[in-house]
């Protein structure tokens, strides 16, 4: 299911004037400020740094507590694959909860939920499989959550705006990670493994505070095209509403091009599910590990703020595809043997290559019907993040026999044949969107 404005270019596009030109490009780069004036977005945005943060130090801490007990890069590899694959079960169910549930009180219970599991999983002595058990119940509730998050992002702020508003969410995601990740390894250090989960609960809990006293609860908006006389129609079920989001995902040719673009990190994400024995082949400890892990955040952190800060809109979408080929290149290096400082430098590359992600998100909301949107990005979430858990829990896998530096080498492989396929079709697709976003601005300027 299309949007068909998303086809239909401007006619008055050659002719636009240069005034006005230099007006959109101002208010672009001016949206981000608008959007930080905003008090609900900055409850919104402080939640999830929050969140990020909690999340990348309880991965580091229980990947390194895994690894220490059993030596075993295979078993290490499960431990951070179980933060992406319980979407492959819960994602096509759980992320259409924001679209029959207040969106608000869905992200609130989501953080008190995974609060109160990640204290479980710190207690000393738990056994590998309960861990294992207890990563995947934490990851579970963040599905509605960042399906919410988004969906009622959409009634806090429109047009271009949204655009800032979903790149500072993104930015402040790689930010996370990097601070939650390069501490998490000095925190593993000096107190343990078992006290660093456990205190990441007491983030989450901070999390759902900051929704509740700084985010207004809103009813759930109405399907489009309904009138306001005619009875409510009755909401779907989440079975159904799997059913039409995957229809709308991926019968939709840029909607899929986009999804699949995205999914590409299940690729040259694999270097992050590896870092512990990477850092262990080099003879180095938890800190290694962890800027191993945060080596691709550094990268999207400086690559994402130059392509959304000094790059006008239309020339990112233009650009999507070119960076996805390149995102995947610095992974040929492991072909050869290197130092750990220059693995670290070749997965910030890919990281500021992969900013292309931001865009990708831009435009698969520019694409998507309001109606379902929020069950067709928690589709195209949860997808992306079964891609990494499945890459990572294949590589691992594959390192027990070969090692890391072979396994990541041809994951770089296929990562740009792909890319270079998705390229070639979003280079068909990109104009379009473009005018779709236009249009979305000047519909919210008029």
């Amino acid at each position: 299911m299309g949007n068909p404005s998303i086809d239909d270019a401007p006619d008055n596009e050659d002719h636009e004037s240069s005034a006005a030109q230099e007006a959109r490009e101002d208010d672009w780069r001016s949206s981000y400020r608008d959007v930080m004036a905003i008090g609900e977005f900055r409850s919104m945005w402080l939640a999830h740094a929050l969140s990020v943060v909690g999340t990348n130090l309880l991965n580091i801490a229980t990947s390194l507590l895994v690894y220490h007990v059993t030596e075993s890069a295979f078993a290490a590899g499960i431990t951070l694959a179980l933060n992406f694959l319980p979407p492959l079960i819960g994602g096509p169910l759980l992320s259409g909860l924001a679209d029959i549930m207040p969106r608000r009180r869905v992200m609130i219970a989501c953080d008190v939920l995974r609060a109160g599991v990640i204290v479980l999983i710190g207690v000393p002595g738990m056994p590998v499989w309960a861990i294992w058990a207890l990563m995947f119940f934490v990851v579970l509730p963040g599905i509605p959550f960042a399906a919410a998050r988004a969906a009622l992002l959409t009634q806090i702020i429109q047009g271009d705006r949204y655009v800032a508003s979903t790149t500072i969410i993104q930015l402040t995601a790689q930010l996370g990670m990097l601070l939650g990740l390069i501490a998490g390894g000095v925190i593993v250090s000096l107190i343990g493994a078992n006290i660093t989960v456990m205190g990441t609960g007491l983030l989450f809990a901070l999390s759902a505070l900051i929704v509740l006293f700084g985010v207004r609860a809103r009813p759930l908006p109405e399907p489009e095209g309904g009138s306001g006389g005619a009875e409510a129609p009755k909401r779907p079920g989440l079975l159904s509403m799997f059913r039409d989001g995957a229809k709308l995902v991926f019968t939709d040719a840029k909607l899929r091009t986009l999804v699949l673009l995205a999914w590409l990190a299940g690729l040259y994400g694999i270097p992050y599910g590896l870092a512990t024995p990477m850092a262990d082949e080099a003879g180095a400890g938890p800190t290694a590990t962890g800027f191993i892990m945060a080596g691709a955040s550094i990268g999207a952190l400086f690559g994402g703020l130059i392509l959304t800060r000094l790059v006008p809109p239309p020339t990112r979408m233009r650009l999507l595809g070119p960076l996805a080929v390149l995102t995947s290149v610095p992974l040929l290096l492991w072909f050869f043997e290197a130092p750990l400082w220059l693995m670290v430098v070749a997965l910030a590359v890919c990281g500021a290559a992969g900013s292309y992600q931001f865009v990708a998100n831009a435009a698969f909301v520019l694409c998507v019907p309001q109606e379902g949107r929020a069950q067709a990005f928690g589709l195209a979430a949860s997808g992306l993040q079964v891609a990494q858990g499945l890459g990572i829990l294949i590589a691992s896998y594959f390192v027990e026999s070969f090692g890391t530096g072979p396994v990541i080498a041809w994951a770089g492989v296929i990562g740009v044949l792909g890319a270079v396929v998705l390229a070639a079709r979003w280079s068909r697709m990109a104009g379009q969107t473009i005018a779709r976003m236009e249009e979305t601005e000047s519909e919210r300027s008029s």
